[in-house]
């Protein structure tokens, strides 16, 4: 029997121009701890990058999905959390083999800097925005990325403690305030900044809410379930096989037999033969035998 989706919470304060998002993350993250071994600072910093990117995506009004990136060039090199309009999650980092320490941000990843890229289906453009890393946090870096990019005011608050994770998320709506507030917009910045990781961590998300925004007219839309899945198949491993061009994976042939090749998010193995590897430069790897998803 499998484990029931995490929940993701939406909300509107109705007599102001805010919305709201509450996300926990507990069995979609702890599949994605099952597949990699991380030191715990890198496995905080996953937790917290993964409810980052499934509040963002919550705001997509298209198909397709948002990809949440952090690079640098200090122990933990490069960190990715992938949510899709759906709420499909994935996520994977890498980090140096020295011991990674307990410092902040621009120390985990020096020199580094945040992506996010909004990635939509189809013939749309693809959109992406760049911060540095100068913030003590992730959640920092994220308010930072929404000011530098005249988006809509939006605050984010992050938690992990290794175990779960989990994020809250206001945005301020566009247009004049209906009911002529004109604080209502800091006023709810105040109250949920009150929130401690504990509080985000321990408590469900309507005992949350009640708690922030007692005093206020909430109305709470139904949960989105949020689950693990990736998309990767043996067509895009094939078109990685192509990347690395005709002559280095016949190279690879000749020395080991088989080409493998293994999905970064989820670890699954795909193998190529000889036949297999042909058949993607002639037909683009569009034509591979087996090719799922999972």
């Amino acid at each position: 029997m499998s484990a029931p989706p995490d929940p993701q919470e939406r909300f509107v304060v109705e007599l102001a121009n805010v919305r709201g998002e509450l996300i926990h993350l507990d069995q979609t993250y702890r599949e994605v701890l099952s597949r990699r071994a991380y030191p715990e600072p890198v496995a905080r910093l996953l937790g917290e990058a993964m409810a980052a990117a499934g509040l963002l995506s919550s705001i997509l009004k298209f198909r397709g999905s948002l990809i949440l990136q952090v690079q640098g060039d200090g122990p933990i090199t490069m960190l990715v959390a992938n949510a899709s309009h759906d709420q499909a999650m994935r996520a994977v980092a890498r980090h140096e083999d020295e011991p990674v320490g307990e410092g902040g941000l621009p120390e985990l990843c020096r020199n580094g800097y945040l992506a996010i890229t909004i990635d939509p289906e189809g013939d749309r453009d693809r959109y992406q925005g760049i911060v540095s890393l100068d913030r003590p946090g992730l959640a920092e870096a994220v308010d930072n990325y929404f000011s530098q990019s005249e988006q809509l005011p939006t605050r984010v608050w992050l938690a992990c403690d290794g175990k779960r994770a989990a994020g809250l998320l206001l945005q301020r709506l566009p247009g004049e305030d209906p009911h002529g507030d004109a604080d209502a917009w800091n006023r709810a910045e105040q109250l949920a900044s009150t929130i401690t990781g504990d509080e985000l961590l321990d408590l469900d998300s309507r005992e949350i809410i009640r708690r922030l925004f007692h005093e206020e007219t909430i109305r709470l839309f139904d949960p989105v379930p949020v689950r693990f899945h990736c998309s990767c198949s043996r067509a895009r491993l094939a078109a990685a096989i192509q990347a690395m061009g005709r002559e280095e994976a016949e190279s690879i042939l000749r020395d080991e037999g088989l080409i493998h090749a293994e999905c970064d998010f989820c670890g699954q193995d795909y193998t190529f033969d000889a036949v297999d590897v042909e058949q993607a430069f002639s037909a683009g790897g569009s034509e591979l035998p087996g090719d799922t998803q999972h």
